[in-house]
């Protein structure tokens, strides 16, 4: 049985608590792995390696941070298979709909933020007789995303891609039941040399 770990400053980190949660493929029944049973320890100390990352990571132009999620993305098609095969074996589904749905639409997200992200363009200002509006393209900080269980990849880099496209960094929770596509992005995140 595979104990995942959490992923926190570009590094697998086991839980402070040592303590850890079963993971069961639906299709068996079976334990396959066991996810960090995180507590606010970890918590805060993944919290504070994003705010330590945010300055640098934000200061980096948009066509910088795209070049990184256009990178993700392609390692996540390379690995497009094994990816399906985690996700079947973590939500039940069959591996031929994460083929053909889960993971390319994972895959789209990325791509599509990557792309759209350097090129788009809107007013900053909205103004009428009555009032005025502006709109700042400042990064926020640390954005916190949690996924849910039954499309967990595909939702989870539908909250992760813009937001690192953004200049912000990332705090992420995986569902418990469903964590192991989201341990193997941190895989691609490392191998994608993201910075940490």
């Amino acid at each position: 049985v595979e104990k995942l770990a959490n992923f926190i400053n570009g590094k697998f980190i086991q839980p402070k608590s040592e303590e850890y949660i079963d993971v069961f493929e639906p299709a068996t029944g079976q334990v396959y792995s066991k996810v960090p049973n995180s507590s606010s320890a970890d918590i805060n100390v993944a919290f504070q390696a994003a705010n330590a990352a945010f300055p640098g990571w934000s200061q980096l132009t948009v066509t910088d941070r795209s070049k990184y999620l256009h990178k993700i993305a392609e390692l996540l098609e390379y690995k497009l298979d094994d990816f399906a095969k985690y996700e079947s074996r973590d939500t039940g589904k069959p591996v031929t709909l994460a083929q053909s749905v889960d993971i390319p639409r994972a895959i789209t997200n990325f791509r599509f933020f990557a792309e759209y992200g350097p090129t788009f363009k809107f007013n900053s200002e909205f103004n009428s007789d009555q009032s005025e509006n502006r709109v700042v393209h400042t990064p926020l900080g640390v954005v916190c995303c949690i996924s849910p269980w039954n499309l967990p990849l595909y939702l989870f880099t539908w909250k992760i891609a813009p937001a690192l496209l953004a200049g912000n960094t990332v705090l992420a929770k995986p569902s418990e039941i469903t964590p192991y596509t989201a341990y193997k992005l941190g895989e691609i995140c490392v191998d994608a040399n993201l910075p940490a």
